[in-house]
């Protein structure tokens, strides 16, 4: 028996341990008896979900704003700001919760990367203390035409906010996406560490001393990532994030004293987004109450906890008047027609989080409709995780590249047209649309990572490249799988361990 095989073996018999051990957790998980439960490779999950931030990176950009760098959010090739700071501090927090685990995959490093090169682009973005670049391109002419980045013809117009045209909702989040990867950063590049958390204390100066909204300011934004949720939980979540990476008084300070003022804790959220970050604030707040240096706090951090708990129950189906999170037929979670993936890799991350944090401190999630334990919480998370990865009735891996099944067409412009080493033509404007957009076959590159928007409320999916709700893909869909394919490896890995131990025991008997 080759290694290989060996391994192999252990990985079926570790995924048995789990339906065994796990199976009064099935109300809970609703899995249909319509869909596959399967072996699903964590790892390569991992890897291909990693390689996609790469196929997402933007190159050469204006002469007179050094602006190079970054990310293109999703299939176009406008670079926004806000879902690009989100990106990062979600890739950031995977690593500080899960950076023991990437480590021993090999894939530290390509997460390390993946953080700094939006992170080297936000110091760029960062021109002055209250200034930030927010966005590089213009939407509407984007979205006329149909190229390659290679052959952009487009406006690559730069747009900041500023004293006089303020962002504190952009501020915000980029001070959340700096402060986490200086936490990152800081045992092995601390020079950059300091520098990302310098250019994050003057964000977050800069959004709250000027506030307002970004696409208050910035119009041409609006029609594509408008803060619908407004400016005050990036201000929270900064903070929030700043105090972690400082241990600094004065932010803590700001979460409890602005608790109430910035919505804190009058919101009790069902979702976790992009534009909507209250959840991740209240539940990060919540991690602290039994921390003695902040039991002055105690009131405060207890209804931020009421407010976390409030969302993970209606995650897990345990909430009462109608405020639990609707789930397709199959059980998967389901928010919105567009893009519905986005909500469901981000409430994964945080369940997974939260339960870890309740397995350390011997608790259990208190929910009206009774309570969760962290393994039925963690359960949960798998569930959603392998029905992206197949495990659901179109019997479909959601995460492209990724099994035998995945969407082929997506919605994308450089993974939908040859690419230039086949190509070197110039493709122009509307010949992207006339020759490439509607082709009825397979894109000719394959968008390795990419998690799409996914199924309707049906479970039922149509891979066409002109059904960009279902078939686009965006970097803040994928960021957060990083981590929960971190800890389901973690998890498999302690598993095996175990079994192992186990038959040496009874070896030695």
């Amino acid at each position: 028996m080759t290694v290989k095989e060996i391994h192999r073996n252990k990985r079926w018999h570790f995924l048995l341990l789990i339906l065994i051990t796990m199976s009064p957790a099935e109300s809970l998980i609703g899995v249909s008896p319509e869909t596959d439960v399967g072996g699903f490779d964590y790892g390569e999950a991992l890897s291909k979900s990693l390689l996609y931030f790469e196929a997402q990176r933007s190159g050469r950009l204006p002469y007179n704003v050094d602006l190079v760098g970054g990310y293109h959010d999703a299939g176009d090739h406008v670079k926004f700001g806000l879902p690009m700071a989100f990106t990062v501090t979600m890739l950031s927090w995977s690593v500080i919760e899960y950076g023991d685990s990437l480590a021993s995959t090999g894939e530290l490093s390509h997460a390390l990367e993946a953080i700094k090169w939006g992170t080297d682009y936000f110091i760029k973005a960062h021109t002055s203390p209250n200034v930030l670049w927010a966005e590089v391109g213009d939407g509407d002419t984007d979205h006329y035409c149909w190229q390659r980045p290679e052959d952009m013809t487009t406006s690559r117009r730069a747009f900041k906010i500023d004293e006089n045209n303020p962002g504190s909702d952009l501020a915000g989040e980029t001070a959340a996406a700096m402060a986490a990867a200086s936490i990152v950063f800081r045992t092995t590049n601390p020079h950059y560490s300091h520098l990302l958390l310098h250019h994050a204390q003057q964000l977050f100066e800069f959004g709250d001393k000027y506030r307002g909204k970004y696409d208050e300011s910035l119009r041409v934004v609006k029609s594509y990532y408008a803060s619908v949720s407004g400016y005050m939980d990036e201000l929270l979540w900064g903070a929030t994030w700043l105090y972690r990476a400082t241990d600094n008084d004065h932010y803590m300070s700001y979460v409890v004293d602005m608790a109430h003022q910035l919505g804190g804790l009058s919101w009790a959220m069902s979702e976790f987004s992009w534009d909507v970050k209250f959840a991740g604030v209240q539940l990060l707040a919540s991690m602290l109450i039994k921390e003695e240096q902040h039991k002055q706090h105690s009131k405060i951090i207890q209804q931020y906890k009421s407010k976390a708990d409030h969302y993970l129950c209606s995650i897990l189906n345990k909430n009462i008047n109608g405020t639990n999170v609707q789930r397709t037929p199959a059980g998967l979670l389901y928010v919105r027609q567009w893009n519905n993936m986005q909500y469901v890799s981000t409430a994964s991350f945080l369940l997974t989080v939260y339960s870890d944090y309740l397995r350390k401190s011997n608790s259990d999630l208190q929910c009206h409709e009774g309570t969760v334990t962290p393994d039925e919480m963690i359960v949960f998370a798998k569930s959603q995780i392998d029905y992206i990865l197949g495990s659901n009735p179109m019997k479909t891996s959601y995460l492209v590249g990724y099994g035998p099944k995945y969407p082929t067409r997506v919605h994308h412009r450089g993974a939908s047209i040859a690419s230039y080493k086949d190509y070197k033509g110039f493709i122009g404007c509307t010949q992207g649309y006339d020759y490439w957009y509607g082709r009825p076959e397979p894109n000719p590159s394959v968008l390795v990572g990419a998690l799409v928007g996914g199924p309707d409320h049906r479970d039922e999916f149509v891979d066409r490249r002109d059904n960009y709700v279902q078939t686009e893909a965006c970097t803040y869909n994928t960021a957060p799988l990083v981590g929960v394919f971190a800890r389901l490896i973690e998890l498999e890995e302690q598993t095996l361990e175990e079994e192992d131990v186990s038959l040496v025991a009874t070896y030695k008997k």
